[in-house]
C-alpha cells in the first residue's frame, strides 16, 4: 500500500496519446520572438473570424484570407496563424452547409443544429485569439487544412 505505480505508459490508447503528459507547445515553422505587431495581426485573423458571425460567415472568411495574402511574405507567424483562422473558417462554411442540408432534408425539424457552426464559430475564435495573444501559436482541433 506504500508503493506508488506510475502505469501511465501502460495505458496508452492506439493513438499513444497521454491525458497526463505536460503542455507541449504547436510545432511551428517560424523561429525567433514574436514582436507585438505581428501578435496583433495574428489576433486580428483570428478574431475577424470570430466577429463575422455578427453578419454572416463570408467576413469571417475574409478577414484571415486578406491578413494571409498580405502578411504571408513579410511574417512567418501571422502568416501561419492567418492560415490556420483561414482553414477555420472554410471548414465552418462546409459544416454550415452541411448543417443547411440536413434541416432541408428533415424539413426543419433539426432547426436547432443551425446553432452548430456559429457557437463553433464564436468558441474556438476566442481561445484562438486568447493563446495568440499570449504568443503561442494556435491549431484548431478539428480542421480541414486546404490551403498549405
Amino acid at each position: 500500500m506504500g508503493e506508488k505505480f506510475d502505469r501511465r505508459g501502460d495505458d496508452l490508447g492506439p493513438s499513444g496519446f497521454d491525458p497526463h503528459a505536460p503542455y507541449v507547445s504547436v510545432e511551428t515553422s517560424f523561429q525567433g520572438p514574436i514582436d507585438s505587431q505581428d501578435k496583433n495581426l495574428a489576433m486580428l485573423a483570428h478574431l475577424l473570424g470570430c466577429l463575422g458571425i455578427l453578419v454572416g460567415s463570408v467576413p469571417g472568411f475574409l478577414g484571415p484570407l486578406i491578413i494571409w495574402l498580405t502578411q504571408k511574405d513579410k511574417s512567418a507567424f501571422v502568416e501561419e496563424q492567418a492560415r490556420e483562422a483561414l482553414n477555420f473558417q472554410i471548414t465552418l462554411l462546409i459544416i454550415a452547409v452541411v448543417c443547411g442540408l440536413l434541416v432541408f432534408a428533415s424539413c426543419g425539424t433539426l432547426f436547432p443544429i443551425l446553432i452548430l457552426p456559429a457557437a463553433l464559430q464564436v468558441i474556438f475564435g476566442i481561445i484562438s485569439t486568447l493563446s495568440v495573444s499570449s504568443g503561442n501559436a494556435y491549431r484548431y482541433p478539428f480542421n480541414l487544412r486546404l490551403i498549405k
